[in-house]
């Protein structure tokens, strides 16, 4: 039986070379400015990864690199396997809390809260690094899904970019965001962050359902 498509990632979380599409999705979903194409066969996608996705540029046409580079879309279902995090607050700010879940189960796992004067965006962004933190300190591989493109970006820049005010009530809140900033910047891991379809697959397993 002839061989499928080799994908090669230039950027995301673990550049190299993948033999299926699912193992490639894992190193680039969720990751800003990610680089990856499909080769028909690993001598190409060899000679394309060692050579870099600037030399890749400069040789295909614009035709062939639409075509090639492959849509950054996720599979038919979510990966059962997996760590679903997510958060809820009452009010902007008001009363916020958060959680993550076994997505196969939905077994919660951790769940902190509710905090006075939080915002949803911030307990995202707190629930996604200590899902990371969780995951580490377990050595587990599992990825870990979250249905906050701000929260993922958050973590890739290791920095929120809250509007909160800081006040006496909600010191605890800043003191969590303080302490996860401090735990990114100072811990590397391999955790692959995935963002969750919401549109396909429905609320995400860690959702409070208070929508």
């Amino acid at each position: 039986m002839p061989k499928g498509k080799y994908y090669v990632v230039w950027r995301g979380l673990n550049p190299g070379i993948y033999d299926t599409w699912d193992a490639c999705r894992l190193q680039v979903e969720g990751h800003e400015n990610a680089k990856y194409k499909s080769f028909p066969s690993h001598r190409e996608a060899l000679d394309a990864f060692e050579k870099g996705y600037k030399d890749y540029l400069k040789k295909a046409t614009p035709s062939k690199i639409t075509r090639g580079l492959e849509k950054n879309t996720s599979p038919d279902k979510p990966i059962p396997e997996s760590l679903a995090v997510d958060a809820a607050c009452s009010g902007n700010p008001g009363d916020m809390e958060y959680r993550g879940v076994y997505t196969a189960t939905g077994q919660e796992l951790f769940h902190i809260g509710p905090l006075k004067q939080g915002t949803n965006n911030v307990g995202e962004f707190l629930a996604l690094v200590h899902g990371l933190a969780l995951l580490k300190q377990k050595n587990s591989s599992l990825p870990i899904y979250s249905d906050s493109l701000n929260a993922i970006k958050w973590v890739n820049n290791k920095k929120t970019k809250t509007l909160l005010e800081r006040t006496p009530v909600n010191e605890p809140v800043f003191n969590l965001i303080e302490r996860a900033e401090k735990w990114l910047k100072e811990n590397a891991y391999t955790t692959p962050i995935l963002k969750w379809d919401t549109s396909r697959w429905g609320e995400i397993p860690a959702d409070f359902g208070r929508k």
